[in-house]
């Protein structure tokens, strides 16, 4: 009785299968003032000016007709986000000597920097991206400035830029400053030339300052026993 039972239902659904379908389709008609309608859509775009934080794109757009021609181009510059985390970025900052870094890059400040807030936090002594290690840095501009830098400014700064209008993050960026003293590195180089290589320089007459550093770079590399000058200077001087 079983069997009997589900051939009975097979039998039936193989009949539905075979019955005509029937759907009636009504005819559509597309209003006339639609047909003539034109639609404004972009065509190009550039690609994001930056690589990470809030950048901005240039943007082409047409009107599109209903035949599929564009007309009344124009460009428009809209914002663009690829990524909102940028990284670590290396200072090397001088003791004692002013200084200052932004969060915000030159494109983005254009826009003011009303329309963002900033979240300023300080891992002291350490280059480093892991957020524990990181406390509150009280600073509500975009901007840090020493005047002048000290020791115990050097770190790692960390920047969250955040848009007023949504509070969504659109940028974090990591600034590690490394302060040195003015003892340890010296770049006034002319003062180590001796008598006679700054006499021969100025007898020369043509002699840039870009070659004067060529041969003080070439006299504290070379080796002592055996000083060989290649080409920092004309072979006249020697």
């Amino acid at each position: 009785m079983k069997t009997l039972g589900n051939s009975h239902i097979l039998g039936i659904l193989l009949c539905a299968f075979y019955l005509p379908l029937v759907v009636s389709i009504e005819k559509i008609t597309i209003p006339a003032h639609l047909k003539s309608a034109v639609v404004k859509i972009v065509v190009n775009s550039t690609s994001c000016s930056v690589t990470c934080g809030l950048g901005f794109k240039l943007e082409e757009l047409c009107e599109i007709t209903a035949e599929g021609q564009r007309r009344n181009c124009s460009l428009r510059r809209s914002e663009c986000l690829t990524s909102w985390v940028c990284g670590l970025l290396h200072l090397t900052v001088p003791a004692g000597k002013p200084f200052q870094f932004s969060c915000l890059t030159s494109g983005t400040a254009g826009l003011g920097s009303q329309a963002y807030s900033y979240t300023w936090r300080f891992a002291q002594g350490l280059i480093t991206t892991n957020d524990v290690l990181f406390k509150p840095f009280k600073n509500p501009d975009s901007v840090i400035r020493f005047s002048p830098t000290r020791e115990s400014d050097a770190g790692t700064y960390r920047c969250d830029v955040r848009m007023l209008k949504t509070f969504r993050i659109i940028k974090r960026v990591y600034f590690g400053v490394r302060v040195i003293q003015n003892d340890l590195v010296d770049l006034n180089f002319q003062k180590y030339l001796t008598w006679e290589q700054k006499l021969a320089a100025k007898k020369l007459g043509e002699t840039t300052e870009n070659d004067v550093w060529g041969l003080f770079i070439s006299l504290i590399t070379c080796d002592p026993c055996s000083c060989l000058i290649s080409s920092a200077l004309p072979r006249t001087l020697w």
